[in-house]
């Protein structure tokens, strides 16, 4: 059974991206089709303020787009030494929460340690330490439409035909998406209909395939905030995952495809 999920591929140490293996142990064969690209803001005013770890109680790092402009501030601003030898302890001596363990992996290769990671999502990580410092906020990246993402959907959608699921990764990438995703659907999406398990509270999505037969596609989201996105657009949505891992993603999407299933 084919499932989309609307990211870019992040290999592992095994050398594959974990979406899709997690994917295929459940028989699912999942495809991974880009929608965002991203532009680094803001990187003078952050790396100064990663050079005076005295100011500040902690860090956040809401994604790992996040870890990277750190490293681009330590690389492009020659701190790398300096890092290394002053900088990393006393970060280290505050609090460093990260959502999600692909931003903890990410965070520990730069010699800092985690805490929060198993929140999650961004709301419970909030709730963890909203309490506990004081913020001040630093955008340090922008989500812009990835170039390829009409391309790659015509692409899918003609050599592969109607997806079993489609997964969305953000509120973001299902705007830039959503309208293709409504092109190559024709007439089909206004098929769309949740349709409820009496005994269960399970929604399904239905959609016309373009050869007229009638197939089941649900749409799934990573978390809350996606899944909120998705019904402010007017979209059932069957499966929400857990947390933002490939675990909970695929037990997920595998409970949503079986007869009468729900997350």
């Amino acid at each position: 059974m084919k499932v989309l999920l609307l990211k870019d591929a992040k290999e592992d140490d095994c050398g594959q991206d974990p979406y899709i293996r997690e994917l295929g142990l459940y028989g699912l064969e999942a495809t991974l089709i880009p929608v965002l690209s991203f532009e680094f803001l803001s990187l003078p005013s952050f790396s100064e303020k990663l050079s005076h770890p005295e100011d500040y109680g902690g860090l956040i790092f809401t994604s790992p787009r996040a870890v990277e402009a750190a490293q681009l501030c330590l690389e492009k601003n020659n701190k790398t030494e300096v890092w290394e030898r002053s900088l990393k302890e006393k970060w280290n001596a505050k609090s460093v929460y990260v959502v999600g363990n692909a931003t903890a992996s990410l965070v520990s290769k730069i010699g800092l340690d985690t805490e929060g990671e198993t929140c999650g999502n961004a709301e419970k990580l909030a709730e963890y330490i909203c309490s506990r410092i004081a913020m001040e906020s630093v955008t340090v990246y922008q989500t812009i439409p990835h170039p390829g993402i009409q391309g790659n959907l015509n692409s899918y959608y003609s050599q592969q035909g109607v997806p079993a699921s489609i997964t969305f990764f953000s509120p973001s990438g299902l705007t830039y998406s959503l309208k293709h995703i409504q092109e190559l659907s024709g007439d089909s999406i206004d098929q769309i209909k949740g349709a409820r398990h009496p005994k269960q509270n399970c929604l399904q999505l239905e959609l016309l395939r373009k050869d007229c037969t009638n197939a089941a596609t649900m749409f799934a989201a990573i978390g809350p905030t996606t899944a909120r996105a998705l019904a402010a657009q007017g979209l059932p949505v069957s499966c929400t995952a857990e947390s933002p891992t490939p675990q909970a993603l695929a037990t997920g999407i595998r409970k949503a495809l079986q007869p009468h299933g729900c997350c």
